[in-house]
């Protein structure tokens, strides 16, 4: 074993969402602040490996499937599976080749009792859930010790000259802002549709406007045909942007492992309203961090918009709040909880 501790995540992810970002984003921790080298076992085709070829000593894996690269592989100090098939592969991979292995859960479901997820949790080194509530979910099934490890906020770019175009596109309106894959089941973009169509006559002050893209766009956007005070403005890769020029954030989900998109936009100065669902509430503390409304409630989100948005006071002492949380939330300490997890692993 050398003096540099050597990592291999593994991603087998075929697109680009919340895990992805955090992968990245831990990624690129570690190689800023850290002595670490990193494998990335990733598909050929994952926007990972774009995004992280520039990051100093980090090289790729090719691992289509859970049954790819094993064989390819170098030896590595420790494997750190960031999605459910990456777990199997994790498993896999100490069985063929004797290394040990983490594994990061970021969705709020209750796993599966299948033999293959007993054995790939039960033989991991450590067990992370993100928050308290799915950490709970692996604590309930009895098969080893769990940690409880964060997502991290991303620093997003900022470019104001785009932010202020955008913002003149809505002059005089009050923006309550929306970001999140465009999938009505697990993101609950109806719910606030529906607390616009109501607003729409008492409030016409208040413009909602949904970055975004997903498999419901064309459905949600049908449902909100007849709202005048409604935007799609699509997926934008430069989300930060933006986020500082809402005067509002609505996040209505139905299910959240976590909702690390609430941290950027704390980081952006900006109030949130949130559904009590999930891991949002670690993040998003009713009256302190932000307003906590019941999932799948138009009508209290409604109020709870019309409060806030009457309120200057209440959302200064909001963002005050959450900006006070958010050094919890950084890259950096993200990366130094998992590199203390590793080097137990040695």
């Amino acid at each position: 074993m050398t003096n540099t501790l050597t990592i291999m995540h593994v991603n087998l992810a075929k697109g680009f969402r919340g895990g992805e970002r955090q992968t990245e984003l831990l990624i690129t921790a570690l190689a800023k602040h850290f002595d670490v080298t990193q494998i990335v076992a990733c598909r050929d085709d994952s926007p990972l490996r774009d995004r992280l070829k520039q990051i100093n000593k980090v090289t790729f894996l090719t691992a289509n499937h859970q049954l790819d690269g094993h064989f390819s592989a170098p030896k590595v100090d420790i494997v750190h599976a960031h999605e459910a098939k990456a777990v199997h592969w994790a498993y896999l991979h100490k069985l063929l080749r004797k290394t040990p292995y983490l594994l990061t859960r970021r969705v709020d479901t209750p796993i599966k009792d299948k033999w293959s997820n007993t054995r790939s949790y039960q033989n991991a080194l450590f067990r992370v859930g993100i928050s308290s509530l799915i950490a709970n979910h692996i604590r309930d099934k009895d098969w080893g010790d769990v940690e409880q490890i964060p997502s991290t906020l991303a620093h997003l770019e900022r470019h104001k000259e785009e932010g202020e175009k955008f913002r003149s596109l809505f002059s005089g309106k009050v923006i309550i802002g929306h970001v999140g894959a465009l999938v009505d089941r697990h993101k609950g973009q109806k719910v606030l549709l529906d607390a616009a169509v109501t607003l729409e006559k008492t409030h016409p002050e208040f413009h909602f406007v949904f970055f975004g893209d997903g498999a419901d766009k064309d459905e949600l956007k049908a449902y909100s045909e007849k709202s005048s005070n409604v935007t799609w403005m699509g997926f934008k890769p430069n989300i930060g942007d933006y986020l500082p020029f809402f005067d509002l954030f609505a996040f209505p989900s139905r299910n959240e492992g976590l909702g690390s998109t609430l941290l950027d936009v704390m980081d952006a100065g900006v109030p949130i309203i949130a559904s009590d669902v999930g891991g949002i509430p670690d993040i998003v503390i009713h009256q302190e961090t932000g307003l906590l409304v019941p999932a799948n409630d138009s009508e209290a989100l409604k109020e709870a918009i019309v409060t806030l948005s009457c309120n200057k006071t209440l959302q200064q002492s909001l963002v005050a709040g959450a900006t006070a949380r958010l050094e919890n939330y950084t890259p950096k300490k993200m990366a130094e909880r998992y590199l203390a997890l590793y080097k137990k692993g040695q």
